[in-house]
């Protein structure tokens, strides 16, 4: 074990979250600021896109290039993190998006619009890539599942509370919800590096550290855990991320004849459910093991998520979503601390959590397309029915799997 891993571990004694490092915690205040700025600009980007007189294929477009430039430039992200450090990539990525995200607020034209937001993903992963990077590093191993779990609820409240925010901002402009997020960005930047400037954990660790190199995908693909964390990453993302945005709302309107603000409902009841087992589904893949949870997890996800086509009223399709939110928030917290068993205590992988990020990436991007498809040629209920069968690859990958957590809370 590295020295920095040893001290997190003798500073961290304890169980309870309260155990968590201090740069843990900033991580996660970095992580609620940055989905707070997310839903203070979704309410206003595609309609901010269609008062350049585009259709809704454009205005979708610059949604797209957000995603489509995030996958492309995460094994470019995974790279920096192991050339220069998790601190350096984490603060440069949070003040690119702050960047490009104020540079969108003065776009005089649809192709400006639409170069500042793509500009925008490259310093989405390279954050994410990095905060999660740093995240492996800094939790003791018998926290791995907790550090992930608050990590994920942060990111969560965020999600929920700014599309509130910025319901109420883009009643005054179009173009203040991008001022506001590009603020908030440059204060989760300023944050980031004043309380890790100076931290011995978070500090880079030595390349010639006993001679260990960084992880490489090849190395990680080698591990059969890690190849079905990415199936049920991917199926994770297709389905949360993709398909769950993308339906949604639609489904409550067209199929269950109900009003758009009954779709906000749902997916918030989904957050809900999210929510409300996250940190207990980490603090028990800590004490109980990674594979029962994320089987648990993936189990619950599609099955609710294939419920959610055959619901014929509101009140069961919210009972559906509530239940798929929670089979959701069963599911991550239980893969993210497998990951970071896989890459061990040294967190020297960010090629390998860009190419895991990239899995759940290709879902969003993917399953949205093939979803819409699928409803517009055959129905709803194959649509959904299909999106819950993407759990079933992840079940019969982590089914042969072994189990990672480490005995006794060992590192890895």
């Amino acid at each position: 074990m590295s020295s920095s891993s040893a001290t997190a571990g003798q500073t961290t004694e304890g169980t309870g979250i309260g155990a968590l490092p201090r740069e843990i915690w900033v991580l996660v205040t970095g992580s609620f600021i940055v989905a707070v700025g997310m839903g203070i600009v979704a309410p206003a980007l595609p309609t901010f896109a269609t008062s350049f007189d585009v259709g809704v294929t454009a205005a979708s477009f610059v949604i797209s290039a957000f995603a489509l430039m995030r996958l492309a430039f995460a094994p470019v992200s995974g790279r920096l993190v192991s050339m220069f450090g998790e601190r350096s990539i984490y603060v440069a990525g949070i003040t690119i998006v702050g960047l490009s995200t104020a540079a969108c607020a003065f776009a005089q034209s649809y192709w400006q619009l639409l170069v500042f937001r793509a500009l925008g993903g490259t310093g989405s992963t390279m954050f994410t890539v990095s905060a999660v990077a740093l995240l492996v590093r800094l939790s003791p191993p018998h926290l791995r599942g907790r550090a992930s779990g608050v990590w994920a609820t942060s990111f969560l409240l965020g999600n929920v509370s700014g599309p509130i925010i910025g319901g109420l901002v883009v009643g005054y402009s179009l173009r203040l919800p991008f001022v506001t997020y590009g603020i908030a960005l440059f204060l989760a930047a300023g944050i980031g590096w004043l309380m890790l400037r100076r931290s011995a954990l978070a500090a880079p660790q030595p390349k010639d550290d006993g001679g260990v190199q960084s992880m490489t995908v090849r190395q990680a693909l080698g591990h059969r855990t890690y190849r079905a964390a990415l199936l049920s990453n991917f199926s994770n993302g297709w389905t949360v991320f993709g398909v769950r945005i993308a339906l949604v709302p639609l489904f409550v309107v067209e199929a269950l004849r109900s009003s758009q603000s009954m779709a906000g409902v749902a997916l918030s009841v989904f957050a809900v459910g999210n929510a409300a087992v996250l940190l207990v589904s980490g603090r028990v893949a800590d004490q109980r093991g990674r594979k029962p949870l994320v089987l648990a997890g993936l189990a619950v996800s599609g099955l609710a998520t294939a419920a959610l086509g055959f619901t014929d009223s509101v009140p069961w399709f919210l009972v559906a979503s509530l239940v798929a939110g929670m089979g959701a928030g069963i599911l991550n917290p239980a893969q993210n601390a497998a990951v970071a068993d896989i890459i061990g205590s040294k967190g020297r992988g960010g090629p390998v959590l860009a190419s895991f990020q990239m899995s759940a990436d290709f879902g969003a991007i993917l399953g949205p397309l093939i979803a819409g498809v699928l409803v517009d040629a055959i129905s709803y209920q194959v649509a959904f029915a299909v999106t819950g069968l993407t759990a079933v690859l992840g079940l019969l990958a982590w089914a042969g799997a072994p189990e990672t957590r480490p005995a006794g809370g060992s590192a890895s």
